[in-house]
């Protein structure tokens, strides 16, 4: 009678409420930090937020990011700085999405999209290259033959980033120092951090880093 028993039990589940979504058809709606395909940001002058530092590609611990620097054209410089990202490739073969990248950028250049529905015909479209990551004209992530987007994968690109907490607290509330992004412009502050450093300029070096303390303990 056992194998009966195992009939019954699939039986009763038959009626029972299914949670399983049945993708592609049914798509459950993506978290705003969801950790999808990479982009390369602009400034709202539309100079390019990469510097060339390698850092991205030095704290990659499956090293898929191969980046160059180089110096800026005096005549056209295409970041503020000296140097900027004259090669960036990243592997989408090796690629597994921690985002260290993101929190290893100094200038918040690379950030993720929530594009994850993208496969390729040949290894070397796997390949991204400088000219298919930087956003568009407009600030947008560029879309390739090969990607499956929908609405929404290409809003609030960079929100993952704001969440990367200073000292590695995740109670930390500090002043916005969000630079302008090219088709979003300045980013409202998130809930519970501080849209002004008025405080911060009046107080000195150490009661800035015992405020922080205090906040953190709370």
């Amino acid at each position: 009678m056992g194998y009966l028993d195992g009939f019954k039990v699939t039986f009763l589940k038959l009626f029972e409420e299914r949670v399983t979504t049945e993708y592609p058809k049914e798509k459950r709606p993506k978290p705003p930090r969801f950790h999808g395909r990479h982009v390369l940001n602009r400034y709202e002058d539309g100079m390019e937020k990469c510097i060339g530092c390698e850092l991205c590609a030095g704290v990659c611990p499956a090293k898929c990011i191969y980046v160059r620097g180089a110096d800026n054209p005096e005549t056209s410089p295409v970041s503020p700085g000296e140097r900027y990202g004259y090669v960036y490739e990243i592997n989408y073969l090796r690629c597994i999405h921690c985002d260290l990248c993101v929190e290893a950028c100094p200038t918040e250049a690379i950030t993720e999209s929530k594009l994850f529905e993208f496969s390729f015909d040949n290894r070397e479209d796997a390949i991204y290259t400088k000219a298919e990551l930087v956003v568009d004209d407009d600030g947008l992530p560029q879309r390739q033959p090969w990607e499956l987007w929908h609405d929404g994968d290409d809003s609030d690109t960079s929100g993952w980033m704001r969440a990367t907490a200073s000292s590695g607290n995740p109670d930390y509330q500090n002043r916005i120092a969000w630079s302008g992004e090219l088709g979003y412009g300045v980013r409202a502050p998130e809930i519970g951090q501080r849209t002004s450093n008025v405080e911060d300029e009046a107080e000195g070096p150490e009661e800035q880093h015992r405020s922080a303390d205090a906040r953190g303990q709370h």
